[in-house]
């Protein structure tokens, strides 16, 4: 006779692999017969090859061990599966990363033992994912696409300043750095939406926060068939004058109006120079992108109460 198949596949990231407490979780799980296979990245298409591996075997749910970065190349490789979605196995997610900005914002736990249970009991839902064309390449995106210096910026904010004003405070710091920063020129264009000028900073989300707890997109939401889009304009004038205003206040609000923000199904974006954007992690230079959110593209398990999901 066959082996049952697995109820939970782990894809874990080698960094993360080692970790006694998840050694321990899921021999935990085995010893209550639970079937669990553990399959370790080591390198570049491990993640799609393993998830063919659980697919073939039937397996209940994959589960992404590790951060946003392995969250995303999992979902990648279920999303081009292109299989109907009842016949694939849901996704999962164990927060293995450093950041794991998914996880906080959906609310997931970060204990390994309460993480593997949730995946255990919580229904799977239909959640989106970003499928972006970089200058006609494809690349899938789980959480939420990035550009601008945010990245750089968000090594400089210290955690005194993003208590202070929340998930922009990395434009505060930005403005003492304006003499070396240059906005980059960038046309937009979505449905009913266009934006033209100077760019600092850009958010595309399927979820709400990056870099470790920057709050890019706070009304994303993963099953509403919609990308949230937030640009941060150059600062000149009464913009900058309005940074001025929260250097010496802190006050959140004015920089919250510094921000541009659409809700859309698509959008494409033409710089005038080579754009980098950093997908979930992966930076992917382009001359035009085009990114488009993709509804109810996997099946995920995630927690009833999860705040990144709309009722149902």
């Amino acid at each position: 006779m066959s082996e049952p198949a697995p109820v939970l596949w782990l894809i874990l990231n080698g960094k993360a692999a080692a970790a006694g407490d998840l050694r321990e979780a899921v021999a935990g799980l085995r010893g209550r017969g639970i079937g669990v296979a553990v399959r370790v990245t080591w390198e570049a298409g491990d993640d799609a090859r393993y998830v063919d591996e659980a697919v073939q075997a039937g397996a209940g749910t994959v589960v992404a061990g590790g951060g946003d970065g392995t969250l995303s190349a999992v979902a990648a490789a279920l999303a081009r599966q292109g299989a109907d979605l009842d016949t694939l196995p849901a996704l999962g997610l164990l927060p293995l990363g450093t950041a794991n900005d998914f996880a906080a914002a959906a609310g997931l736990p970060q204990d390994p033992v309460e993480a593997l249970e949730l995946l255990l009991a919580a229904p799977p839902r239909p959640v989106d994912l970003l499928r972006v064309l970089a200058d006609g390449r494809e690349h899938w995106c789980a959480n939420l696409a990035s550009g601008g210096f945010g990245t750089e910026v968000t090594v400089e904010t210290g955690e005194g300043m993003k208590k202070l004003l929340g998930g922009l405070a990395y434009l505060v710091t930005g403005v003492a750095r304006l003499g070396r920063i240059e906005a980059q020129p960038l046309r937009l264009r979505g449905r009913g939406f266009a934006w033209q000028g100077g760019m600092i900073a850009l958010g595309l989300g399927n979820g709400r926060q990056a870099g470790g707890g920057q709050v890019l997109c706070p009304d994303a939401r993963l099953d509403d068939g919609m990308l949230d889009l937030t640009v941060v304009p150059e600062l000149s004038g009464e913009l900058l004058a309005t940074l001025g205003t929260v250097l010496r206040d802190g006050r959140e609000a004015a920089v919250e109006e510094v921000a541009v923000r659409a809700r859309l199904p698509w959008v494409e974006l033409e710089p005038e120079q080579v754009l980098t954007l950093n997908l979930d992690g992966e930076p992917v230079q382009a001359r035009h992108f085009r990114i488009e959110c993709v509804p109810a593209r996997v099946r995920m398990r995630l927690p009833p109460a999860c705040p990144l999901l709309g009722p149902g």
